[in-house]
């Protein structure tokens, strides 16, 4: 697999001997910016496929997209980072496409949603019409979606299931394109508040106050376990939510679902911990921790909590300390040690790191 390297830093890096690269990326520890810049050459040396701009192939074809979010983050916690993502995104953004037949669309609504919330990231930190556009291209296939039978929107075209994934991230794609765009055929707003409030009323928080997975579409009542990125999702939805309508109840209820996932999906030392039936070593699921804590930390940007400062650092020095491996990869499990190691576990632990060093 080949890389793309935008920095000189970098080049030195690669040049090591392996032995002494190790060394380097272990005992490199100034600060989170810092470590998320080393760990993004091991995930590009070691995972990224420049011949189809993904991340471990087309079976973590929704993967790649949170990899994007989380490398366009990066520039917003170091901005000399800038031009390195740059050049990653603009190959992934035509490479990608390409290997997925020309679009961005698939059978999955949720897969989709990844794919706009990350060129909007893309376009936050790089400018490019082009990013912008491509959400709002994806938006209108996700509407297609709606109606379910229990309202809101299905999960797949196939119609087999209503999440509570896809419907927060239709939510967050929506209101985060009514932030950006002004007029336009397109009403986001109105998208954005339809559907949070359908969503929100369907009693998917269970008594701790954690969003279930979704809705049973035989009886339309909450099912299914408690995922991390259940949580994050939603929370970042709220945060743009309440940026687009000054509605403070939206803020609110974001800080109510953090509050209940930090106290709640972590174990005793404060480490996050999906206790869910998926192993650690499912690749897939190995991305959920790093959607939650990239959207505490945007939480963050208007909650001024110091609880969420307290609890992003403790985790990524427990990544930096723990469950890092001599080759510098991360881990699923972020208690340690690393294992189950994957471009998902690699780059959601990324996530935090990146998380941490944008509140700290």
């Amino acid at each position: 697999m080949r890389s793309i390297l935008g920095t000189a830093g970098l080049l030195a890096l690669f040049s090591l001997p392996p032995d002494v690269k190790t060394l380097a990326i272990v005992a490199r520890q100034p600060g989170y910016a810092s470590n998320a810049v080393t760990a993004a050459a091991t995930l590009q040396s070691d995972w990224y496929d420049e011949s189809t701009g993904l991340w471990g192939g087309m079976s973590l074809w929704w993967n790649s997209a949170n990899v994007v979010t989380m490398l366009a983050n990066i520039v917003k916690a170091d901005r000399n980072y800038k031009s390195t993502t740059s050049a990653i995104v603009s190959t992934v953004f035509t490479t990608a496409k390409a290997t997925n037949g020309g679009t961005w669309t698939n059978g999955f609504y949720d897969d989709e949603g990844w794919w706009a919330l990350a060129w909007i990231d893309a376009y936050d930190v790089l400018g490019g019409s082009q990013y912008l556009q491509a959400a709002e291209d994806i938006f209108q296939d996700l509407i297609g979606g709606l109606n379910g039978n229990c309202g809101g929107q299905w999960w797949d075209r196939a119609h087999t299931a209503v999440n509570s994934i896809n419907n927060e991230l239709f939510t967050a794609v929506a209101a985060s394109l009514g932030n950006r765009i002004n007029g336009g055929p397109t009403d986001y707003r109105s998208y954005a508040v339809s559907q949070v409030e359908w969503l929100l009323s369907q009693n998917l928080r269970n008594s701790d106050g954690i969003f279930q997975d979704g809705l049973d579409i035989d009886t339309c009542s909450p099912e299914g376990s408690t995922w991390s990125y259940n949580q994050g999702v939603i929370i970042g939805a709220l945060v743009e939510l309440n940026k687009l309508t000054g509605n403070n109840s939206y803020l609110s209820t974001a800080t109510s679902i953090a509050n209940s996932a930090l106290e709640h999906m972590v174990d005793a030392n404060g480490i996050l911990t999906d206790w869910a039936d998926y192993p650690s070593s499912d690749d897939t699921a190995a991305q959920f921790k790093g959607v939650f804590v990239r959207n505490l930390a945007k939480l963050q940007t208007v909650a001024n909590n110091n609880a969420y400062v307290d609890f992003l650092t403790k985790n990524a020095n427990f990544i930096w300390e723990h469950n890092i491996n001599p080759q510098g990869q991360l881990g699923a499990d972020w208690q340690g040690p690393a294992k189950y190691i994957s471009a998902p576990s690699h780059s959601s632990a990324m996530d935090c790191l990146v998380a941490a060093a944008m509140v700290s």
